[in-house]
Parts: structure tokens; C-alpha cells; sequence
């Protein structure tokens, strides 16, 4: 797996889910809202001041993105990412998109995953 150059997200993030039937909640204009539905939920992740109260939820994310796009032949991605992290004792909540994918990282555990990736041999810019 050759150099992946990751970025920051600037918002904090959450995870938030509705039932499987829910009617599709309005996007936010943040860097990342993403939403998944299957036959036992509806999730999504959203810029944290934007998951409504009263429903399950985790906040305190952060995101790393890699640069893209990425070709859909490229392999090992997701591991030359998970990998490092998961040696690193730090959790994550991934997310593909058509031309990247992005990791969630606890807020607190940001600067940790940073060094983790960069020993791993990634590089981050500002954008």
C-alpha cells in the first residue's frame, strides 16, 4: 500500500440512529453527513449540534479523510488505516464514499491516531 495523504475535518462529529422506516432526516452543510439505512436502522453521522435529542446516540467524533479519489481496483486502504489504529488501542467508525473513505476517531484520540498513522507512513495536510 503506497502513502495515503490524509486531512482533518474541521467539525466535531455524531452517531446517531432512527428506525429502519424513518423518513431521511435533513442534510446539514457540514464536510461530512452520511447516512446508511438496513433492515434494523437508520444511521447517521452528522456534524455533532445537528443529532436531535431523544434519539440514540454517541458524539465526541472526529474525522480523518483520505485524498482522493481512490480507484475502486486500489487495495488495502481500509488496513493500512484500521491496522496501525487498531495497534494503537484506538477505536473507529469508517465510512466509504464513491471517491474516498473517511475514519472517525473519539475526539480525545485524534492526536494519538495522528501519530499512529504517520508512523505507519501516511502524511496529513491542511486540506
Amino acid at each position: 500500500m503506497k502513502t495515503l495523504t490524509l486531512h482533518i475535518l474541521p467539525e466535531k462529529f455524531s452517531i446517531w440512529q432512527l428506525p429502519p422506516d424513518a423518513p431521511l432526516p435533513k442534510s446539514d452543510n457540514s464536510s461530512l453527513w452520511s447516512v446508511t439505512r438496513t433492515s434494523e436502522e437508520l444511521s447517521i453521522v452528522s456534524i455533532a449540534e445537528n443529532a436531535p435529542s431523544g434519539v440514540p446516540k454517541e458524539g465526541g467524533w472526529r474525522c480523518i479523510g483520505v485524498k482522493g479519489p481512490l480507484v475502486f481496483e486500489l487495495t488495502g486502504v481500509m488496513a493500512s488505516l484500521s491496522v496501525p489504529l487498531a495497534e494503537a488501542g484506538i477505536s473507529i467508525f469508517a465510512i466509504s464514499s464513491f471517491n474516498t473513505d473517511y475514519l472517525l476517531v473519539k475526539a480525545e484520540q485524534l492526536e494519538p491516531a495522528c501519530r499512529a498513522l504517520e508512523l505507519a507512513g501516511h502524511t496529513f495536510t491542511d486540506q
